[in-house]
């Protein structure tokens, strides 16, 4: 549930995701966002990349507050 407080969402969409952190037992978990998502982000935090002339941010999976729908 999100608050209504006239702010804009800070909300991006997914456009590649990493194999996952690493379990207790060395294997990937499962992500929970896939490429397409349209995602809740935090107001601050991410990395940003820059690859050619196209700027990305980078947020790990713990970062990312809602999927949209």
């Amino acid at each position: 549930m999100l608050p209504d407080t006239g702010k804009k969402l800070n909300e991006g969409e997914v456009t590649a995701v990493g194999p996952g952190a690493l379990g207790k037992d060395g294997k990937p978990m499962p992500m929970s966002v896939k490429v397409g998502d349209r995602v809740l982000l935090p107001e601050y935090g991410g990395q940003a990349v820059k690859i050619g002339d196209v700027e990305y941010s980078l947020y790990r999976e713990d970062e990312i507050r809602a999927k949209l729908e």
